[in-house]
């Protein structure tokens, strides 16, 4: 196959991939602490021709790699919901929860109490605090949570009394780019990768950090990554029509 066939195909197949990280990113706009994917570019230089006889050295043929993925760990903006079990995380620290796979960690702040009395997420994952699981009391009442994650109670009707019920374990990463994300909103920390406690990032109640999708920007480089393969497709179609008429050209043998 010729070179410029095949370098228009490495450029669509690097395409069809962003396309569907791009995608990604637009159907999670709404999904609270969802952090953007960014596809990552490379040039790959390869030898076109493999013969022994050339007098010089053939010249190499630029092709284009998706490398990778990485994530997009930019604060999203603050929306304020008046529920006292949402929080968002002011910086880069994670909330630390516990799933059937292990120990994840997610940005998403709207919590809630389950029917065992225990802090979940949405997606009933157990949220976890520096002691273990944090669980209330059914008369549990006038629920606060500090700025360091530290959750006090009011424990039944007559007592005026702070009760603490634990501390949410917020953790940071020397490598947060290494994390694996699983789903929308968790990521999981591969071998190597440690969790430390973050005590620079504060937690601020009745809050909740949106995603940091730009739905404009996304749409936007959506379009134009469509009309790059478009366009890439007609270049390729040019090729074969010019190769169809060199072969037909040939063919047409004189009397």
């Amino acid at each position: 196959m010729e070179n410029t066939l095949l370098v228009a195909l490495s450029r669509q197949m690097s395409l069809e991939r962003q396309i569907d990280v791009i995608a990604n990113n637009v159907a999670n706009v709404n999904t609270a602490g969802f952090k953007a994917d960014k596809s990552l570019f490379e040039e790959f230089l390869r030898t076109g021709a493999h013969e022994d006889n050339f007098q010089t050295a053939d010249r190499r043929v630029s092709f284009v790699q998706d490398r990778a993925t990485f994530h997009d760990f930019a604060q999203g903006a603050i929306d304020q919901t008046r529920n006292p079990l949402d929080v968002a995380i002011n910086g880069n620290g994670f909330l630390a929860v516990q799933t059937t796979g292990g120990e994840r960690y997610t940005r998403d702040g709207a919590l809630q109490i389950n029917s065992q009395g225990q802090l979940v997420t949405t997606g009933g994952d157990i949220v976890l605090g520096t002691n273990g699981p944090i669980a209330f009391q059914p008369t549990d009442r006038n629920i606060v949570i500090s700025n360091d994650g530290t959750i006090t109670v009011q424990e039944g009707t007559i007592t005026q009394a702070d009760s603490i019920r634990g501390r949410l374990k917020i953790v940071k990463f020397d490598s947060p780019q290494r994390l694996v994300k699983e789903g929308a909103n968790l990521y999981s920390a591969p071998a190597g990768v440690l969790a430390q406690a973050d005590l620079s990032s504060r937690v601020n109640q009745g809050f909740i950090e949106k995603s940091n999708v730009s739905a404009v920007t996304e749409m936007s480089r959506m379009m134009q990554v469509m009309r790059t393969y478009q366009q890439v497709a007609s270049l390729m179609q040019q090729q074969s029509d010019l190769r169809k008429t060199a072969i037909q050209t040939l063919a047409d043998v004189p009397a």
